[in-house]
């Protein structure tokens, strides 16, 4: 029998991308399953908030993979909805993917290293932990809806712009709910220190998005 050469059909890299960040919540669930309850009805309920955020786990298991499936889908949603609104831009969508992914790591990264040092500085590190912290839960949180927007643009409505703006308004909406729930928690403290809350959300927080859209400008 004369052997046949079999040809294998090339993996699509959106699929394994999803895959992986399938793979993050997978274990998420699987090793802090009560955690992970009490995150998936998070803007519903601030349980979550309140039974972790003293406790400062920013670097534990179940907040590190979802911070990986954060940035996974968000690199994957930035490429993909570019596409879908800027056609011309990004011919290559898997080059764009690596370096969104690449630019919003780096930018996370320097952002929260500021606000922990600021904390560090001015001998608030609590203050500033739990700040980062309910920030990147809602972040973290949003990045559920940029997951399911990647799934539907890859595999239902291939370069649709509504859901591209539909998944933007809901992802701002998630982390606005976030921002509301951060001034409930720390209304007292932040009424004490309103001038230096200001400064920090120039600083910290509007700053470096302006930095960023000044060096995308040029």
């Amino acid at each position: 029998m004369e052997a046949l050469e079999r040809s294998l059909p090339a993996i699509d890299w959106i699929t394994a991308v999803l895959f992986l960040g399938l793979l993050c919540l997978v274990f998420a669930k699987s090793f802090f399953y009560g955690r992970f309850l009490n995150f998936i009805i998070l803007p519903f309920n601030n349980k979550y908030l309140f039974l972790y955020n003293k406790k400062g786990l920013l670097l534990n298991g179940f907040h590190l993979s979802l911070s990986l499936f954060s940035l996974i889908s968000m690199g994957l949603f930035l490429a993909l909805g570019s596409a879908a609104l800027f056609e011309d831009t990004f011919p290559d969508t898997a080059v764009a993917f690596l370096y969104f992914t690449g630019g919003v790591f780096i930018f996370l990264l320097l952002k929260i290293s500021l606000q922990l040092t600021a904390g560090y500085i001015f001998n608030a590190e609590k203050l500033m932990g739990s700040l980062v912290f309910i920030k990147s839960t809602y972040f973290n949180y949003s990045a559920l809806i940029m997951f399911l927007a990647c799934v539907l643009l890859t595999y239902v409505f291939p370069g649709n712009k509504t859901v591209v703006l539909t998944g933007i308004f809901l992802i701002i909406l998630t982390n606005a709910i976030g921002w509301i729930a951060l001034l409930k928690i720390h209304q007292k403290l932040i009424a004490l220190h309103f001038f230096y809350f200001i400064l920090y959300l120039c600083a910290l927080e509007i700053a470096p998005f302006l930095l960023v859209l000044n060096l995308l400008k040029d």
